[in-house]
């Protein structure tokens, strides 16, 4: 398979545009497209709270819907990661199966905690299908060099909190896009894993001052001119406003970085 990011775009904003159109076309249901905002931890292993303005118990907006990209891998368009033995981990650094690659890079460490919007308490049980791009800035499953290997991608039930973590790599910056992360949120790790039911899907962008420090190290090269041919305003995905899916990010190069984003749904 060619590995060609410039037809996925295109793909993307078909989508994209087609799932926000018919959105909008729904608003008076009462359908809002704004996520809570993110929170801070400084350890993979500290708990995240939902955005302290909001008081417990009241209702949240929800976090917009995105596309999934022409790469999920969730057999929409292609191969199935979540119907695979193993894919529930939270160490997606590692390809699982019969794959062994592993992908290098700068460790980040992704923390979501997911919110029962209707409600705003945590979402205990729900499950969350995360995955994005390597340090090259291609998809396993996907992308030709790594077709053969399912890294990058990995499934987490939330705790008691609505806390779900994976531990992963910093992406690349590849044409045309953001650097960002997607993810799936689904009512149980049952419903996950069979591949339906999901309640939404949506993309988490990165800070700009992080993914210059991060891009500035080894094997990241390209992703510097990437960076520098896109901005948040321009990125087809968030460029109608990306505050709500906009990670904190604590960390540094050498010991990894921690990203926290709320997310209810």
């Amino acid at each position: 398979m060619t590995d060609n990011h410039d037809r996925g775009l295109q793909f993307d904003l078909a989508t994209l545009f087609g799932r926000r159109r018919a959105l909008s076309l729904l608003g008076g249901a009462g359908l809002t497209l704004v996520a809570c905002a993110p929170s801070t931890t400084t350890s993979s292993s500290t708990t995240t709270t939902g955005n302290s303005s909001a008081a417990a118990g009241s209702p949240l907006e929800a976090i917009p819907e995105e596309t999934a990209g022409p790469y999920p891998g969730d057999g929409s368009n292609g191969p199935n990661a979540l119907t695979r033995s193993g894919v529930v981990r939270s160490d997606i650094t590692t390809s699982f199966g019969s794959a062994s690659g592993v992908a290098k890079g700068v460790p980040l460490t992704v923390n979501l905690t997911i919110m029962d919007a209707s409600t705003g308490a945590a979402y205990p049980g729900a499950a969350v299908y995360l995955w994005h791009c390597d340090r090259d800035g291609q998809y396993s499953m996907y992308s030709q060099a790594v077709a053969s290997e399912n890294y990058l991608r990995g499934v987490q039930a939330a705790n008691g909190n609505g806390l779900v973590t994976f531990k992963s790599i910093f992406p690349a910056a590849y044409s045309g896009r953001w650097p960002h992360i997607h993810f799936e949120v689904y009512p149980t790790l049952a419903g996950a894993t069979s591949a339906g039911n999901k309640i939404t899907t949506s993309q988490l962008a990165l800070p700009a001052a992080v993914c210059t420090t991060v891009y500035a190290s080894d094997g990241y090269s390209k992703s510097v001119r990437n960076l520098a041919q896109t901005t948040l305003t321009s990125d087809m995905v968030f460029r109608d406003g990306w505050t709500r899916q906009l990670a904190t990010v604590t960390g540094g190069v050498s010991e990894g970085y921690v990203a926290n984003l709320t997310v209810p749904v």
